[in-house]
C-alpha cells in the first residue's frame, strides 16, 4: 500500500489527473465503496482531501464506518461528469488516524468534522480512464499498482 505522496512520486501524471477529477467541483469529492464479507458492497458520496501527501476522509457513524473499521477495504471513485467523462479510481485499505494527526487535519478541513472518525486511504492500485466524449468507447486506461 502506498500513501498519496508515494503514488504521486511513482506515477505523477496519473496522480495529477486523478487529483483534478477528485477536485473537479473545487472541493474534494468521491464515491466510496465499502464491503463486509457477509453483505453486498455499499457506495456512498464522501468529502476527501489530499493534504501533506496523504488522501484523507472523515466518516460519521454509519454502515460505511463499520465496514472500514471491520476490514478496511475500499474503492474510491471520482464523481462522474457526462460532459468530461474521464474516470479515476483508487483501491486499497484505510489506516485510522492517531489523535494528533486527526486534530491537525480536522483544523485544516473545509468544514467542521465533529466526532467523525478520520482515515488515511492507502493506495494499492489506481486507474485513470480518458475519453474525448461520452460517445467514445472504450476509454484509454492507465493503471498504476503499488510495489508494496
Amino acid at each position: 500500500m502506498a500513501t498519496w505522496a508515494e503514488f504521486e512520486s511513482a506515477s505523477p501524471e496519473v496522480a495529477r489527473r486523478g487529483r483534478e477529477l477528485l477536485y473537479r467541483t473545487g472541493s474534494g469529492e468521491a464515491l466510496l465503496a465499502t464491503a463486509r464479507d457477509d453483505s453486498p458492497p455499499r457506495i456512498h458520496p464522501i468529502a476527501v482531501e489530499v493534504i501533506d501527501g496523504g488522501l484523507y476522509a472523515f466518516i460519521l457513524r454509519s454502515p460505511k464506518l463499520t465496514d472500514l473499521e471491520q476490514n478496511g477495504r475500499y474503492a474510491l471513485h471520482a464523481y462522474p461528469d457526462a460532459n468530461a467523462p474521464h474516470e479515476f479510481q483508487v483501491r486499497g485499505h484505510v489506516r485510522s488516524l492517531d489523535d494528533t494527526t486527526r486534530t491537525k487535519l480536522a483544523s485544516r478541513w473545509p468544514f467542521t468534522v465533529g466526532d467523525a472518525a478520520g482515515f488515511e486511504f492507502l493506495i494499492d492500485d489506481a486507474v485513470y480512464g480518458e475519453r474525448a466524449s461520452r460517445d467514445d468507447w472504450p476509454p484509454k486506461y492507465t493503471l498504476w499498482k503499488s510495489g508494496r
